[in-house]
């Protein structure tokens, strides 16, 4: 399929795509649209970032019928976040649709707000399966006119243990109705739950034999559990990247980590279960604007969080799920740039790192830890090539007057050139005076430390798991 074009939608819903910029399908969306739109029941595999939000809405807003203010569509969700970014996807579809409308259902939004938007009439529902149940015990949902549900992140739903509450919500929904499965992971138990209640159903996987990003570079670290921190500052610096995001298992540990990025000089926030949605909302707001560089999240609270140019992710912990690991990876490399993917691995944890790779159909690379002169080295080259790349650009003219000015002074252009570089170093993390006088400190730690091999013995048969920290580093 080359363009939406050639698949005969509405005029309107051709007019909203132009409208956000889609001409061309991405393969899940072309395999999957037309089979919606005639009626069949579809499990949809895709790795994240591929456009299964897309691949699933575009039939839902040809499907319903504006004359009828009954939810005729319902799409389930694992997390407000997905199901707030669902919902502005298919509001941009139903832009030029008049009569047709859409509402989110989430926890931590008033109820009552949401039940005044669905008594004014709502043909597609988006919403949490909590949520949704709660509806349904007010009777302030009426499903008998549904006849399409979507399961979005289906993998992720079972994980969380919302498996009974969907089983609640599809004996509520009539029988003939058409269903639809997505997911980039394809576990069993979601096989087990479609054979359930889908009829007929095609299996459309896009054909990738590598379930994570083709442009992310993904490399791992044999690491102590006391040193992640101090290795995590290094990789923070010496990529220096717009924005990345640091996935941890458990809310305690993002909270901690943020408290100690913050305390030495990082612009880091939290996201997890526990804060409350008008702050995750402007921390969201604050890391997709670029205010925050550093997001540090667990998997749940990250699930359905999209944004663009994420430069770098990191596994502080390994994950609780292989499929965890194809969720987080896949939230860089995205449309076509490069990204980067670290995985802290301790050394009880190797044998998991193995079973990932062999789930995800990959190789992760093993990476040196970087010492201080290792980050020094790559932040000079990096400035380097930003330097290279303006005389490159030209038109100089009117700054290389500026030099001949201060050459009169008697400063070379050695020593203009140097002081010039000064103040470009402070405004990067590396001139912090908080993290520069960390970093200093781990640099004389550091020359006094032995060279270790991770998971190596010594001669005496003990082992150690860093090459190049101190035994007992506080980071």
């Amino acid at each position: 399929m080359n363009d939406f074009s050639s698949m005969n939608l509405s005029h309107e819903t051709e007019k909203a795509l132009k409208s956000m910029g889609f001409e061309t399908p991405t393969p899940i969306q072309s395999m999957t649209i037309l089979p919606l739109i005639e009626g069949k029941d579809v499990i949809g595999q895709a790795q994240t970032g591929t456009g299964k939000t897309l691949a699933y809405s575009i039939p839902a807003v040809e499907k319903v019928v504006g004359n009828n203010k009954n939810p005729q569509v319902l799409i389930l969700c694992p997390t407000r976040e997905l199901a707030i970014q669902v919902s502005k996807v298919i509001n941009n579809l139903l832009k030029y649709k008049k009569e047709a409308n859409s509402v989110v259902i989430y926890g931590g939004q008033r109820i009552d707000f949401q039940i005044r938007a669905i008594k004014r009439g709502a043909q597609i529902v988006v919403g949490t399966p909590g949520r949704i149940m709660d509806h349904m015990r007010r009777k302030t949902l009426n499903f008998k006119d549904v006849k399409m549900l979507v399961l979005d992140e289906a993998d992720e739903m079972l994980n969380m243990g919302f498996i009974e509450d969907i089983k609640a919500i599809l004996e509520k929904l009539p029988f003939q109705k058409q269903s639809a499965l997505f997911s980039a992971t394809m576990p069993k138990t979601i096989l087990n739950l479609s054979e359930k209640f889908q009829k007929n159903r095609q299996f459309l996987k896009v054909p990738n034999q590598k379930l994570t990003v083709e442009n992310t570079k993904q490399l791992y670290f044999k690491i102590r559990e006391s040193d992640k921190t101090t290795l995590l500052s290094r990789l923070l610096v010496m990529r220096n990247p717009h924005s990345a995001m640091v996935f941890c298992n458990t809310k305690k540990k993002v909270d901690e980590l943020v408290s100690a990025l913050k305390s030495i000089g990082f612009q880091a926030d939290a996201i997890h279960g526990d804060i409350k949605q008008m702050s995750r909302d402007r921390v969201m707001n604050d890391f997709r604007n670029k205010h925050t560089k550093i997001l540090v999240a667990t998997d749940v609270a990250a699930r359905g969080i999209d944004v663009e140019n994420v430069e770098m992710v990191i596994n502080y912990d390994l994950p609780q799920y292989h499929e965890y690991y194809v969720h987080r990876i896949g939230r860089t490399g995205r449309m076509g740039k490069k990204g980067y993917a670290y995985t802290f691995v301790t050394e009880r944890e190797f044998g998991k790192l193995q079973m990932i790779k062999r789930y995800a159909k990959i190789e992760i690379e093993k990476a040196k830890i970087p010492s201080l002169k290792d980050v020094q080295r790559t932040r000079a080259k990096s400035l380097s090539k930003d330097i290279m790349k303006i005389i490159d650009e030209g038109d100089l003219e009117k700054y290389e007057a500026m030099v001949e000015i201060m050459t009169e002074e008697n400063y070379s252009t050695l020593q203009i050139a140097a002081a010039l570089l000064k103040m470009v170093a402070k405004t990067s993390e590396l001139d912090n005076p908080i993290l520069k006088r960390k970093i200093d400190q781990d640099f004389k730690k550091e020359k006094r430390v032995r060279s270790f091999n991770f998971g190596k013995s010594n001669s005496k048969g003990r082992k150690y798991s860093s090459r190049t920290f101190k035994r007992r580093t506080r980071a």
